[in-house]
């Protein structure tokens, strides 16, 4: 989701209402020839139609000013609020329909694979499993990370994915199988031992850098340790 256009929106909607008050308050002084602050308050009053009346007679060119003054301040004030919606509708209440829609998808998945760490292994591993059509989801605590598979349509987890409960949370019980691809082997290995303990006979794939890495993955069958490529197919 992108935020930052109904935020633009928005900030130009108040720059707008800015230059409003400043024609106002400098229209009023060069045509009437009042002070700043008259001018400034009748330019408020004006536009907030609050109906105080003229705080000074104003001549017919001054009408005339004050005729566009509150059409175009009307205006503003319009797009301002829209902009105000378009950022709630987009913003906060986008954010937990967003948020909705995916546990639900997430509540629903089975035999699928849980992808562990979203880095630039994890991420080529993704568009892996994408082109075979398998199901997976990402699980990765860093927000950047996080924020990418969102921004690429994929299924995610913002956590440790080394803890049992998040690992239910993806349903690791109904997975096809795990693939731990954190660039940390320690990381790596507490989750080969976690997902073990939760689903004995599922299949792991897990990331190694270095050989005293693969030596202990080795001990935790049925294991492969980084294969050049996935063929996961699709059920």
């Amino acid at each position: 989701m992108n935020w930052s256009v109904p935020l633009y929106r928005l900030g130009r909607g108040f720059l707008a209402l800015f230059f409003v008050l400043l024609i106002g308050t400098i229209g009023y002084r060069l045509i009437e020839g009042w002070s700043l602050i008259d001018s400034f308050y009748m330019t408020v009053t004006t536009l907030s139609t609050v109906g105080y009346g003229e705080i000074h007679p104003l001549s017919t060119s001054g009408r005339i000013f004050t005729i566009f003054l509150i059409l175009g301040g009307v205006g503003t004030v319009i797009y301002i609020l829209t902009g105000q919606v378009q950022y709630f509708i987009e913003g906060e209440f986008g954010i937990r329909l967003g948020r909705q829609r995916m546990e639900s998808q997430i509540n629903k998945l089975h035999d699928h694979f849980i992808l562990c760490g979203f880095g630039r292994v994890g991420r080529r591993i993704a568009h892996t499993l994408k082109q075979e059509g398998a199901k997976f989801i990402v699980i990765d605590k860093n927000a950047e990370s996080f924020a990418k598979a969102l921004q690429l349509d994929y299924l995610a987890i913002q956590d440790d994915g080394t803890k049992d409960e998040v690992l239910k949370k993806a349903r690791i019980d109904q997975a096809r199988g795990l693939i731990a691809a954190f660039g940390d082997d320690a990381d790596n290995t507490y989750v080969i031992l976690a997902a073990r303990d939760l689903n004995p006979p599922m299949p792991i794939i897990a990331r190694a850098n270095n050989e005293d890495a693969i030596k202990k993955y080795s001990k935790q069958e049925p294991i492969t340790s980084s294969p050049p490529r996935l063929s996961v197919g699709s059920k």
